[in-house]
């Protein structure tokens, strides 16, 4: 009896150690499993946060270069438009000077015969601001008397400043030679010119 009740306590024992063993075995293949998926989990984490902060500093330097050649264009732009302005400018001073009262006669006698041995203009009238209308009266009509063209009327005329408008055939057709439409003029046709040396220089 008493090695029955030891062998039953014998077997109770492995029993137990053989269920413990069991049971702890199946405890760290579990802890193992979650010890991986918490690695795994960490790992497609942190990989995930790399791309990301890839993504946002690939973006980041996108926008700050699109920024700055914005910036750089706004510069080059701004820059085109000033000296365009300081060239018209510069052309409306030269203007005012190869129209002072000096000037003046000769450039309107110049501008008449060629009206006149060129096209079958006639009844030729100069409009000139009332300031040099009373300057250049007798000069103006004594030069175009001796280029051989008579019968032009001066005609005072205070809507422009400085320079004259021709008209023609009983004012019908006009040409325009006073200071601001010969700035613009000059400075349409130079402007487009400095910008494209401009790009050149680029």
């Amino acid at each position: 009896m008493e090695i029955q009740l030891r062998e039953l306590i014998e077997k109770i024992k492995s029993d137990g150690v053989a269920a413990a063993e069991s049971e702890a075995s199946q405890i760290i293949e579990n802890a193992q499993k979650q010890a991986d998926k918490i690695i795994a989990d960490a790992k497609s984490q942190a990989d995930k946060l790399r791309a990301d902060s890839k993504e946002e500093n690939e973006r980041l330097v996108k926008v700050s270069e699109d920024a700055i050649r914005q910036a750089g264009r706004n510069l080059l732009i701004s820059f085109r438009e000033s000296v365009n302005k300081e060239l018209s400018a510069i052309i409306g001073e030269k203007i005012n000077e190869t129209y002072a009262t000096e000037n003046l006669a000769n450039i309107i006698t110049k501008v008449i015969v060629s009206l006149t041995e060129n096209d079958d203009s006639d009844d030729i009238a100069v409009l000139l601001n009332s300031k040099d209308v009373k300057l250049l009266e007798d000069s103006l009509l004594a030069l175009l008397k001796e280029k051989a063209t008579e019968g032009i009327t001066l005609i005072p005329n205070d809507d422009f400043n400085g320079g004259f408008r021709v008209a023609v055939n009983n004012g019908t057709a006009y040409y325009d030679y006073s200071a601001k439409a010969v700035t613009e003029m000059l400075s349409a046709y130079l402007n487009p010119r400095v910008t494209e040396l401009m790009k050149e220089a680029e």
